[in-house]
C-alpha cells in the first residue's frame, strides 16, 4: 500500500508507512511547525486578544486535528475506504485556509505591537509569523497533492 501512495495512488497508508509516503510525510512538519506557533504566540502573552484569539484558535485546533488524524492513520482506522481520502483531502484544504488567514492577523498584530510592547513580545511575535506562514505552505502542499490523490481514488 505505501508505494501506491508515495506514487499519487489512490490510497491512504497505514501504521509507519505513514512517515514514509508523501505527503503523509508533511505531518510531523505541520504538527512541529504549528505547534511552535501556538506556544509563540501563547508565550507573548497574546498582547492584541481579539486578532490573535484566532490565530491562537487556528495553531491549537490544526495541532489536535493533525495528531488526531496522524494517529488514526497509524493504527489504520481507515481501513482503506475512498471517503477517508476525501476526508484527509478536506481538511488539509481547510487547514491551509485556516492558516493562511492565521498568518495574515499574526503578521498585522505583529505591525501594530512595533510600539508599545516589549522587545521580548515583538520578537516572539515576528517568529511566530514566520513559523505561521511556514506551516501554512506545508498545509498548502499537502492539501494540493491530497487533492490530486482525491482526484485518482
Amino acid at each position: 500500500m505505501a508505494p501506491a501512495a508515495a506514487s499519487g495512488g489512490s490510497s491512504l497508508p497505514s501504521g509507519f508507512a505513514v512517515f514514509t509516503t508523501f505527503p503523509d510525510l508533511l505531518f510531523i512538519l505541520e504538527f512541529v511547525f504549528g505547534g511552535l506557533v501556538w506556544i509563540l504566540v501563547a508565550s507573548s502573552l497574546v498582547p492584541v486578544p481579539l486578532i490573535q484569539g484566532w490565530v491562537m484558535f487556528v495553531s491549537v485546533f490544526c495541532f489536535v486535528a493533525t495528531t488526531v488524524l496522524l494517529i488514526l492513520y497509524i493504527i489504520g482506522a481507515h481501513g482503506g475506504e475512498a471517503s477517508w481520502v476525501t476526508l484527509d483531502a478536506a481538511y488539509h484544504c481547510t487547514a491551509a485556509l485556516f492558516y493562511l488567514s492565521a498568518s495574515v492577523l499574526e503578521a498585522l498584530a505583529t505591525i501594530q505591537m512595533h510600539n508599545g510592547f516589549t522587545y521580548k513580545q515583538y520578537h516572539e511575535n515576528i517568529s511566530a509569523v514566520v513559523f505561521s506562514y511556514v506551516a501554512t505552505l506545508l498545509y498548502v502542499v499537502h492539501a494540493v497533492f491530497s487533492l490530486i490523490r482525491w482526484k485518482s481514488s
